[in-house]
Order: C-alpha cells, then structure tokens, then sequence
C-alpha cells in the first residue's frame, strides 16, 4: 500500500469538486471554468456539479452524465437519512451504506430487530446485525494498539490493513500470512468471532518520488501533491499528507518558485500536514480539474460507506472511484495510521497529499495504496475534518469568508461557531434551540443550523 508523494492536479479532483486545495495557492493555475458557488450540502447542492467531475465519474464508474447526476444527489440525502437514523438507534445502530449504479438504495444495520419499521419509515432498507458499530470499532482500535506494540510490528507489518466492513458487520483483517492476522488478533485479546481474515499481496509501503515533475517539493527533491487550500488566521496555505515532510521542511511549488514550509505534521498515527505559504502564493477554493479547469470546493460533509468519490494527483490525475469503509488502520513500515478510508481509487507515486473530493465536499488526502492507475489499485486517504480539527485550519471555500473575515455579523446565541469541525453527534445550540451534527464537517458561514437539515437535526 503505497503513499503517494507529489501535489493535486489531476482529473478526479476536478470531478469531486470538493478538494479546494489541491489547486490551493498555485498561481498562474488558469481554469477553463470556473463554476457558481453551490449551496449548503444536499441533493440540490449538487445539481451544479461541474462537467468535468461528470465526465470523471462516468469514465471511472460507467455512468452517464445523468446517472452521475442523480448518484451524487441520492449519496447526498442518504448522508443525511443515515445520520438522522445513527441518533435515533442509538447503542445499536451498525453502520450504513449505499448500492446501486446511482445509490439509489441506502441500507441501515440495527443489532434490535424493533428498529426495523423506523428505519423502513425513512426509505431505507433495513438489517438486523450481530454486532453494533460501537463494538467492531472497539475492537478495532484494540488490534491498532496490539500493532504499534514493539513487539507485534513485525507482525503487524504481515497484517497491515485493518478496517471495520459495515456491510458484513465484521472486522477485517488483510494479510499476506494468515497466522500473523491471527496472532494480532491473539495479541489484541479480542473475540475471534468479530473478526474475518482475509489474505492479501498487498504490503503498504511509502512511495517517495525523486524524479521531478509539476507538483511542490520537499527541500527542493522530493515530490508530493497539494491537498487543499486553508487558512489559519490571516496566513495561507494547504493541507498534505504527513509523511511527505516534517516541521521545518521547506516546499517550492509545482513551478520550483520559493513557496513555504511544513509547520506541523504527524506520521504515523495519523498522515496530516499542512504548509504555510510565503505571500507569492494565494490560498484558492479550488482543486485542479482536467484541462487545469477549476473545480470548487464548498464544504467538507463526509460521504457514506458506498458513495462515489474522486481524487486528484499530480501522478496521475482526476480518477474515480468508490469508499469502501471508514475509520481504516494501515500498518507501514515506519508505522500504523488509524482513521483513514479505504477506496478503489487508483493513484501512483507522487500523488500523495492530494485530493478527495465527494460532488464539491473536500473528503481528504491521499495517504497510499496498491496497484496503479493501469490496472487498478486500492488507495487509502486521511480524512480532512480531523486534519482541519487537529491543526486549527480552515478549509477554503468558495462559500467561506476571507482571510481574517470573521463571518457573518449578527449572529444568536448559541455554542455553534462557523471554522469549528463537528464530528457526527456533536451537539450544539444555536438561538436559543438545541442541534445535533447528523454529518461531519466543517461548519461554514451560511450554514447555521436552521439553515442545513442534512447538517444538524433539532433536538
């Protein structure tokens, strides 16, 4: 499972309109369009979606431009349906995830079997489970402990991806020896029965790319991808993956002009960074599309297991496809990240750092992955919420203030706060009514609580 090294431009990132940073502060990047500002997040958000995320999605995917259309909108409402569904079935919800050509059908897992007619009430299929989320998830970060042990990481290394499949409502363990898969297991001193072991070639390694190429580099050799564009205060710059630099290392860009430096970065554990660029570079709200073409990033809701997602690179471009599980642990051989997503992306050397994009909702950064864009591969990226929680940023938005603005005057009371990530389940008040977060994200001006049903349900 490779990383991929080298800054955003690439196809899928245009397509997802999301991963505003990849093209983040990359002057003289022209854009053959530059689409209108959408919405807050929803099925009508999404009716805007640039041609060329379309055209993306229907080369990767096999879809039509209205296929494509009505996928990203029933991905959107099924975020939103499954949040809503989490805060009602409480302890024994376990998971959700969407099916079909367009994700049309969205599935809820229930350990109670009388959640059934509720879930049902929401247009969802539903299914009774052994297993709730909250235990798999348990059990997961168990085996990440047993992993980053001194003693198990040569055998953690033989186990290296870990990932709770929500569709079989089991623990997923990939190895290329089974015994290792069973002796982490042992070592994690969890129950056998929530785990399946599946064998797999596939070793997760960092790919560091030294061969040059249009994208920033690290103390003027190494290359990586953008991410996106932030803002911290009245300072630019741009979210990457960790292992592309430390604090301190310097960037130029894809151009070789003087650009910034790392000013924070975790790997392992977690694979986040971001980079504050010097005045010649301007933060943007978008990622580069095919054709360099701008694609817009207006927010940060995480798309569902299922949903269809895109990525740019500055590799191998905008490429296509689906998430496949959520809160995915790797073990490299300097480590094991938690918290990533597991996709049938494809991407290559240099494309790490860059882009995810969900419709025009940034989903993260690339980490690394197996395979190639050739004869297809599997890519793991961090997601962007915590990034921007962990460090303090700001996702730049076309729906976002400016540098220093500090948003819309006039505000009720409450404990909401535009900047402020809000995981699934956070609770807030806002004039005077109490809200909880039915999706992740990044809350932006204009998408107060009244304002964004997909967002935040009234409690």
């Amino acid at each position: 499972m490779p990383r991929f090294h080298r800054p955003a431009a690439s196809a899928c990132a245009a397509l997802v309109a999301v991963a505003a940073l990849a093209a983040a502060g990359l002057p003289g990047t022209a854009s053959a369009r530059t689409p209108d500002a959408a919405g807050p997040p929803g099925p009508a958000a999404v009716a805007d979606a640039s041609p060329a995320l379309l055209t993306a999605m229907g080369r990767d995917l096999g879809l039509t431009r209205a296929q494509a259309r009505d996928r990203l909108a029933n991905e959107a409402e099924a975020g939103a349906t499954a949040g809503r569904l989490r805060l009602a079935l409480g302890d024994a919800y376990a998971g959700a995830w969407v099916g079909g050509a367009e994700s049309a059908g969205l599935t809820v897992a229930t350990t109670d079997p009388a959640d059934i007619p509720a879930i049902e009430a929401h247009g969802a299929r539903a299914t009774v489970v052994t297993h709730t989320l909250a235990a798999l998830e348990a059990a997961s970060t168990a085996v990440d402990r047993a992993a980053s042990r001194t003693a198990a990481r040569t055998t953690a290394v033989d186990a290296p991806v870990r990932y709770v499949d929500v569709r079989t409502n089991t623990l997923v363990v990939q190895a290329v020896r089974p015994a290792a898969a069973h002796d982490l297991v042992a070592a994690a001193g969890i129950d056998r029965a929530l785990v399946r072991v599946e064998t797999s070639a596939d070793r997760p390694r960092p790919l560091y790319d030294i061969r040059g190429g249009d994208a920033y580099y690290m103390n003027g050799s190494g290359r990586c991808s953008v991410g996106f564009a932030v803002t911290k205060g009245t300072q630019q710059g741009f979210a990457t993956a960790g292992h592309c630099g430390r604090p301190g290392t310097t960037t130029s860009g894809y151009n070789q002009v003087a650009q910034g430096s790392f000013q924070a970065s975790t790997f392992p554990g977690r694979d986040t960074a971001w980079v504050a660029t010097n005045t010649n570079w301007t933060s943007t709200p978008y990622v580069k599309g095919q054709g360099a073409a701008n694609v817009q990033v207006t927010g940060s809701t995480q798309s569902p297991v299922g949903a269809s997602v895109c990525r740019s690179g500055s590799t191998t471009g905008w490429h296509c496809g689906v998430i496949q599980q959520h809160n995915t642990s790797v073990t490299y051989p300097e480590g094991t990240i938690s918290g990533v997503t597991r996709t049938t992306v494809c991407a290559e050397p240099g494309d790490s750092g860059g882009s995810y994009i969900s419709g025009s909702q940034a989903q993260g950064v690339t980490s690394g992955g197996s395979g190639n864009c050739s004869s297809g591969g599997t890519t793991f990226y961090q997601p962007i919420n915590p990034l921007l929680q962990a460090y303090a940023l700001t996702l730049k938005t076309t729906t976002g203030p400016g540098p220093g603005d500090p948003g819309e005057p006039g505000e009720p009371g409450g404990t909401w706060a535009a900047g402020t990530v809000y995981a699934a389940g956070a609770q807030v008040t806002y004039g005077g009514v109490t809200y909880r977060c039915l999706q992740a994200h990044q809350a932006q001006p204009g998408w107060q609580p009244p304002n964004v049903p997909a967002l935040w349900q009234q409690v």
